[in-house]
């Protein structure tokens, strides 16, 4: 199994990442100009949920496959893995 096949979500979190970067851009943008606050707000809160669903897809693909597939594999690391990755949830 090669690293695409483990990652096949990873093209979905850059676009995920890149959307969140844009709606940054833009708030820096926003504040500079001096924009209303609940726009800004606005698109805060885009930024954040772009990030969080980035984050969310990673750790469960994670979960999905690179650790099922080491423990498959009968690696007893996975579990600390698992442990750890899990503190981001």
């Amino acid at each position: 199994m090669t690293d695409e096949d483990l990652h096949g979500s990873h093209p979905d979190i850059v676009k995920r990442l890149k959307r969140g970067q844009g709606h940054l851009r833009s708030v820096v943008e926003m504040i500079e100009a001096g924009r209303p606050c609940l726009e800004i707000a606005q698109q805060l809160y885009a930024v954040e949920k772009a990030i969080s669903k980035a984050k969310r897809v990673l750790i469960q693909d994670h979960i999905d496959h690179c650790l099922e597939h080491a423990v498959n594999g009968s690696r007893r690391a996975p579990l600390g893995e698992f442990k750890e990755i899990s503190k981001y949830l």
